[in-house]
């Protein structure tokens, strides 16, 4: 008898079993689930004999393993103990995935970029923050110009001038990492570098600060902060998986609808978090907050990825994405 999703879960939880094993289960079984699970296991054991319930476990120890260790397709080449590193230990599991502790100039990412203008303006002196302990707001005008170019500052700021660092949302993230990072802090009334940042800068150069923002941006920074969607925290999980396809599919452009299509196949039990809404669907809320925070605002921002718009129709607008050959020096997968 298959098992609906509404049904009390066969566990004895009390719980409904979309709520319990099938959510426990589906984002490491695929769309079959528990059920699935279950299938595999009976086949695995149908027309055997054994002697005692110790074979009987052993059996079933041995195919949970073979189970554990398969690629899934759902997981593009990744097995579920694969998975549950990448989802769990992804500083933390050289046998499938090393970040490179140092990075040779260039390294073309806009948070770098910006950091180096922050890095300028606070100097030996520091940098006096506003009242609301902001950064300046001359510096965040001077900031945007510099970033953005002299055309792009002037589209930006056709509806409103650069009246805070909250104008600037990309310098005010990079602002919140950076103090995350332990590369800045406010002492005295003023923003400052620390003595970690300063000592990797003067040996190493800029670019020696690039993993401390990439790990405090993944592992500290709140990346639902004011983007307007719902939380789905395991998005944020869930960004070496994103950087594994961009290694594997990135060398091609691709929409982003390829990445958010295979991020909804191996996840599908996400959906249950998401919230109904009247304009469009879970599926296209899920989506759409997934592009936004991993590949546009994430792989983009560190310089991992090019996401192009390909059609400008404000909400609706598409992307393309590929990665670049930053990806590949920073990240290194054996699988």
């Amino acid at each position: 008898m298959k098992i609906s999703r509404n049904d009390p879960c066969p566990c004895g939880s009390g719980e409904k079993y979309k709520k319990c094993c099938l959510g426990k289960q589906a984002g490491m079984a695929g769309p079959a689930g528990m059920q699935g699970i279950m299938d595999e296991v009976l086949a695995g054991v149908e027309g055997r004999e054994f002697s005692s319930l110790e074979e009987v476990q052993a059996a079933l120890n041995q195919l949970t393993q073979k189970q554990n260790n398969s690629p899934l397709a759902s997981f593009h080449g990744l097995s579920p103990t694969q998975m549950h590193r990448v989802l769990h230990f992804p500083f933390d599991s050289p046998e499938l995935v090393r970040f490179a502790e140092s990075l040779e100039p260039p390294v073309e990412a806009p948070a770098l970029t910006l950091f180096a203008l922050l890095v300028e303006a606070i100097g030996e002196k520091g940098l006096k923050p506003t009242v609301k302990g902001n950064l300046p707001q001359r510096f965040c005008r001077e900031a945007a110009l510099s970033f953005w170019g002299q055309e792009k500052y002037e589209h930006r700021t056709r509806f409103g001038a650069i009246r805070s660092e909250m104008d600037f949302f990309d310098l005010h993230c990079l602002r919140l990492v950076a103090e995350l990072a332990g590369l800045v802090r406010k002492y005295k009334g003023k923003f400052v570098l620390t003595a970690k940042c300063r000592k990797k800068i003067t040996s190493q150069g800029m670019e020696a600060v690039y993993p401390d923002l990439f790990t405090a941006y993944v592992q500290k920074f709140n990346w639902s902060y004011l983007d307007g969607f719902q939380d789905i925290l395991f998005i944020q999980q869930a960004f070496l998986f994103t950087l594994f396809l961009l290694g594997k599919y990135g060398g091609e452009v691709r929409p982003q609808t390829f990445y958010e299509d295979i991020f909804l196949a191996a996840f599908p039990v996400l959906l249950d978090e998401i919230e109904p809404v009247s304009y469009q669907s879970c599926e296209k809320t899920l989506c759409r907050a997934y592009f936004y925070r991993t590949l546009s605002h994430f792989a983009a921002f560190f310089g991992l990825a090019e996401v192009q718009a390909i059609s400008e129709k404000d909400y609706l607008t598409q992307y393309e994405v590929k990665k670049t050959p930053l990806l590949d020096r920073f990240i290194s997968f054996a699988v």
